[in-house]
């Protein structure tokens, strides 16, 4: 990949983000336009395209990850029966990810989030705070 990614240059601190957990090879922080309140970002930090084409390590940290991140989000969403793990790629094509997010109903798992709303950053915050805390 010639460009960096939105997410690789969050990862590197170019743009702000309300960061719940990183490790080595992976980085997790709030969507800013959530399915559920709680969804997070599961990304590597090695910029690929598609998670089909990452390097075998590289595909079983990021899952580690994910489900490392699901238990918290479980511990963090009590009230919620699921934790959903999805992977798209519509909203950024070019660095592969996993959305995290609580949610009961079918209703819930199928909201289409308004992409031009304004994130409510303290929200984003405390909620992240939750989450890393577990």
């Amino acid at each position: 990949m010639s460009e960096p990614s939105i997410f690789t240059k969050i990862i590197n601190g170019e743009i702000p983000c309300h960061k719940v957990y990183e490790d080595d090879d992976t980085f997790v922080f709030m969507d800013i336009h959530p399915i559920q309140p709680g969804q997070v970002l599961v990304v590597p930090k090695k910029q690929v395209g598609f998670v089909w084409d990452m390097e075998s390590d590289d595909y079983q940290s990021l899952m580690a990850t994910v489900q490392h991140i699901g238990k918290r989000i479980r511990e963090a969403f009590p009230d919620k029966k699921r934790v959903a793990v999805m992977i798209e790629g519509l909203d950024v094509a070019d660095h592969a990810h996993v959305k995290v997010f609580p949610f009961s109903t079918p209703d819930e798992f199928r909201h289409a989030p308004d992409q031009n709303t304004e994130p409510d950053h303290a929200a984003l915050a405390e909620i992240a705070a939750k989450i890393a805390q577990q």
